[in-house]
């Protein structure tokens, strides 16, 4: 069986980190490719070849996608007619769907974010290519129970969680008065404003370490609002991380804290439980489900600094609390091993889905 995984890039992010450990795993298996629209090399290691377009683009989700974009979709038609398998990554690639002539090719569409997001925000400018793609897929990958409701109303819809994507090399030191926070500096996605603005609730003696980039732009907001809320003593900014500095990012810490205002099965949460640390997050789709409603961690209202401080205080008091919610995390994390995830993915595979 061979298997094309089309992302638009692979470059830094939680989606490529995803489809690639999984597309890495499936080479184990699988005569795999992966197919980049854009000409940048890869952030994360790659166990398969990688095919870029034969005229790169960075592509965009503004208006009309199908005629911007016509002839990087014809040029992937072409090498895709070659697989049995394509694997579409996120909802623009999906979008493509509609566009395709592949009628001996499973065309799986992998949907990274949750449904409203994507017709609201990230696709709302071609929102009728979007959803004419979900239609013309053969199956429809989501990632938590919100969006297997959400996308089986376009199509055929399976729910498919994203594995673990790190090893854990040791355990979280629970007496390190440090709250890590891992994502991209992307202000309004990711809630850097409410993390700095935590930040600013903090005791004394406890920082927040942030690993992640983000646009020029971003990081300028970013700057502006370390320097409003007075808190340049109170973060620790370390970049982008991976491998073992990102490793070492959640061994210094003795709690993971998430204020997204969307998300669509955040790994990160997943990486963090590894290495015992509890676990703290503003409610979304995707916090709700790696969660389980609040069993495996605290999860607080959404967009609400006050009540994920308040919420957090007994376990920067009492290293007992912080101890019992790392055994939480670690029973959690059993649930994103890769071998069962493979299997799934594997069904979906050889599955027949009447049109």
């Amino acid at each position: 069986m061979k298997i094309l995984i089309a992302l638009e890039n692979i470059g830094l992010g939680g989606m490529k980190r995803a489809t690639t450990v999984v597309g890495n795993a499936l080479s184990t298996r699988y005569d795999v490719t992966y197919y980049s629209f854009a000409d940048m090399d890869p952030f994360y290691d790659l166990a398969a070849p990688l095919i870029i377009g034969n005229t790169p683009r960075t592509l965009d989700n503004d208006a009309q996608p199908f005629e911007r974009f016509d002839r990087q979709i014809k040029e992937f038609e072409a090498v895709a007619s070659h697989f049995d398998i394509v694997i579409l990554a996120g909802g623009l690639l999906a979008s493509f769907a509609a566009r395709l002539s592949l009628p001996d090719t499973k065309l799986i569409g992998w949907m990274h974010n949750n449904v409203h997001t994507y017709q609201t925000q990230y696709y709302a400018a071609m929102r009728q290519e979007f959803d004419d793609g979900l239609r013309a897929l053969d199956v429809i990958v989501a990632l938590t129970e919100s969006d297997l409701k959400g996308f089986s109303v376009y199509n055929k819809t399976v729910k498919i969680w994203n594995p673990l994507t790190i090893i854990p090399n040791g355990h979280a030191d629970l007496a390190k008065h440090v709250i890590a926070f891992t994502g991209r500096i992307a202000i309004q996605h990711k809630g850097i404003d409410f993390a700095v603005q935590l930040a600013s609730k903090l005791p004394e003696d406890w920082q927040l370490a942030i690993a992640g980039s983000g646009s020029p732009e971003d990081m300028l907001v970013f700057k502006e609002l370390v320097a409003t809320y007075h808190v340049a003593d109170k973060i620790i900014y370390r970049g982008a991380l991976k491998d073992n500095e990102l490793r070492a990012h959640y061994q210094n810490a003795s709690l993971f804290i998430q204020t997204s205002r969307w998300e669509g099965l955040p790994l990160v949460l997943a990486e963090a439980m590894s290495f015992g640390l509890p676990i703290a997050a503003m409610r979304n789709t995707g916090s709700a489900e790696v969660l389980a409603e609040g069993d495996y961690g605290v999860l607080t209202p959404a967009n609400d600094v006050a009540a994920l401080y308040t919420a957090i205080v007994p376990i920067l008091l009492d290293e007992k609390v912080r101890q019992a919610y790392s055994d939480k995390s670690i029973q959690r994390v059993e649930d994103f091993k890769m071998t069962p995830i493979l299997s799934q993915w594997e069904t979906v595979f050889n599955r027949k889905f009447d049109n």
